[in-house]
Order: structure tokens, then sequence, then C-alpha cells
């Protein structure tokens, strides 16, 4: 697929950062107890909302990302910027809301052997499969820096977000985790969760 971020083969890195653009970042909010507000978001945004707390759904495309009883956020790498006004007013018809949050969030993959040892260095959530399982996503820490994790499938890649403000401390602060290890930097990529490590 277009989409796909191209890792190339490094044998010596146990893990691999990315950024990734984020095109479209969109804040979603309302009542899952609401079926017509449920069927609306799931027929807008691509994929069902996950309901079960600190869950995501995704495809090729992006994910939809659990952030509370009733907030999530969309993330894709393709979604023209148009469809905004009539995303939020299909959602907004269905006693939703649709926020376009874009502008605010920087976003890297950490992929590898050690990927969750590494995140692990800063991050006080438990990243081990037994407990962060593919599918599973949470807002935690990453070093002093407010973030949001997702472990999408069960490859060994992690989607790491952060507030733009704050990008550059957690770039650096990655790159001092990552280091024990050894990693390498591949090239930055669209979002889409067809991702690996070659």
């Amino acid at each position: 697929m277009a989409d796909v971020l191209a890792l190339p083969a490094d044998a010596d890195a146990a893990v691999v950062l990315a950024e990734i653009r984020l095109a479209t970042v969109w804040n979603v909010r309302g009542d899952p107890s609401r079926t017509p507000f449920v069927a609306a978001a799931g027929s807008v945004l691509g994929l069902p909302l996950p309901l079960t707390p600190n869950t995501c759904a995704n495809d090729a495309r992006g994910a939809l990302l659990w952030l509370g009883p009733r907030s999530w956020l969309r993330v894709t790498g393709d979604v023209a910027r148009d469809d905004l006004d009539a995303a939020r007013a299909a959602l907004n018809d269905a006693g939703g809301a649709l926020f376009d949050v874009s502008a605010s969030y920087v976003g890297w993959t950490v992929s590898g052997a050690a990927a969750a040892r590494v995140l692990n260095r800063m991050c006080p959530l438990d990243l081990h499969p037994r407990a962060f399982a593919a599918g599973r996503c949470a807002q935690s820490l990453l070093g002093h820096v407010n973030a949001l994790f997702c472990q999408p499938d069960e490859s060994a890649t992690f989607l790491v977000m952060v507030a733009r403000s704050l990008a550059a401390d957690a770039w650096r602060d990655l790159c001092a985790a990552a280091a024990t290890d050894g990693y390498r930097v591949a090239a930055a990529g669209p979002f889409g969760f067809a991702m690996r490590v070659g």
C-alpha cells in the first residue's frame, strides 16, 4: 500500500524510531449508550467505536482510540480535511461532537524486540504483552510528558503520541532510553498501521 512506512533492514538495531505524519486527528465526543450516536460515529469514522476502556480499533489507514467513557481520538494519515464539516454535522445530528485537533499532536512508532523495554524506562505502564496486548491503548507519562500509547496489533510496534509543544523533549527522551539497546531512526512516513520492522 502507498501509505505503508518502509523500514530499511538493519539487524543490529534492537529498536527503530520513526516519526509518523498525522494528517487528521479528530476528538470525538458522545454518549455510547445512545445507539444513534454509536451508529453515526461508526459510519462517519469508518471504524466501530471501541467501547471497552483502553482499547482501539484500527485498519491500514489509522485508528480510533478510546480516551475516556465519552471520548475517542480518530487518527489517520489520509482523510481529506474537507470531510471535517460533513463529519461534524453528522455527529452533531446524532447527539455527538467532533473537534479537529490535528495540529496538536506529534507521533512516533517505536518498533523492535526491545520496544516495550525502551518505553518502560520512561513510562509507568506495564507494556509487556501479557498486560498491554494488541488492541490496547492508554494515556500515561513518557518521562515528564503526557503521552498516548497504543499497541495496534501483534507486532512489536507501539504508537506514541504527545502534544506538539512537548515533542522535542519527548524525542530526546526516546532516543536516550533507546540508546542502551541500540536504535536507528527510520525515515518519517504517513500514519498507517501497516508499519513493520523489516
